[in-house]
């Protein structure tokens, strides 16, 4: 591959994404906040009780339009999202839009009240915002881009770096369910069972498990890349083991069979409404049981543990009854997911 420009697969959040990030973002930004790459950055205020979480993101899907969502409920989840894998309570979003010369209003009208009705569902507002146009053909039909403020308990101590040897590994539901739902829009697919995005607020989710305990160690929503990339990213940045039981993990038949079909593997599908959490084996089976009497975690299940050997590596048991390395992604599956 060409190292000298920019490809697809750079924002897959696979190999190339981290190179990029490692050898690049963090080469010439490096300092002790971004250096821990989660999915917000945590910093103190003056408050000694709270900490405060920072985040960003931009949207850029493709079709804009999709079941289960659009682009502006997606850039709502996603900055949401972020904060609450810090264990943060999510507060105020900013919102900058960049609109393509002769898109419709009534376009612009629908993706701006269902990020009204996602904002209202999370309960955080939107604060400030910024609205550019360009010349038609110089961006195809609208990107967003969120920023997040959130607030954190200072008992709280969430990272992706915080995995440890006998936690285990739970997944809040299905997975893949975004991303081949994109797919089969984007290439005007049709199954027998409807596909639909999963794409969800998750700080109520959040907040629930943070009651059961304090030993929720690592939040992480399963975005580009699925689970996969996170656990191996978690696995890195923890510099621990992960061991999966590829029959522990949900994935619902539609999408077994649209991945079978498209010749893709749900473990790398994209998620945009699931979160993967790393908890004390002591208070795991307590986590899940709260999370499954919540909408969105009725489909948790345990997928995992965390081990002290083979670090910085995730195995898979297969239902074959092998264990195989469950790599991070190298190319793209499918760009524009988010």
């Amino acid at each position: 591959m060409d190292d000298k420009i920019i490809t697809l697969s750079h924002g897959s959040g696979g190999k190339l994404m981290q190179e990029l990030i490692n050898n690049l973002i963090l080469a010439e930004f490096g300092n002790t906040i971004l250096n821990r790459l989660d999915d917000s950055a945590v910093f103190e205020i003056r408050d000694e009780n709270k900490k405060m979480a920072f985040t960003t993101d931009s949207f850029v899907v493709d079709p804009i339009f999709f079941p289960g969502g659009d682009i502006g409920k997606l850039a709502v989840c996603g900055t949401v999202n972020d904060l609450s894998m810090m264990g943060a309570i999510p507060k105020y979003l900013s919102a900058g839009v960049i609109i393509e010369e002769g898109f419709a209003i009534d376009d612009l009208k629908k993706i701006i009240r269902s990020m009204k009705q996602t904002l209202k569902d999370a309960n955080v507002r939107i604060v400030c915002g910024d609205t550019k146009v360009v010349n038609k053909g110089h961006c195809d039909k609208i990107f967003i881009n969120t920023s997040g403020i959130g607030i954190i308990d200072k008992s709280v101590n969430i990272s992706a770096s915080c995995a440890k040897p006998g936690d285990l590994v739970i997944v809040s539901g299905s997975i893949g369910e975004h991303g081949v739902c994109i797919i089969s829009e984007r290439e005007g697919l049709k199954f027998k069972s409807p596909l639909k995005s999963d794409c969800a607020v998750l700080n109520g989710l959040v907040k629930e498990m943070l009651k059961v305990t304090g030993a929720v160690h690592v939040l992480r929503d399963a975005t580009r890349g699925g689970l996969a990339a996170v656990l191996n990213e978690i696995a890195e940045l923890s510099k621990v083991g992960i061991e999966v039981q590829e029959s522990a993990i949900p994935v619902k038949s539609s999408v077994k069979g649209a991945c079978e079909i498209l010749g893709l593997d749900p473990v790398y599908m994209a998620c945009e409404g699931r979160l993967v959490a790393f908890v004390d084996k002591n208070k795991a089976q307590d986590v899940l049981r709260f999370m499954r009497n919540d909408r969105l975690g009725k489909g948790a299940k345990i997928i995992g543990k965390v081990v002290g050997k083979h670090k910085k590596e995730v195995y898979l048991n297969t239902i074959a009854g092998s264990d195989r390395i469950l790599d991070m992604p190298i190319q793209e599956q499918m760009p524009r997911i988010c």
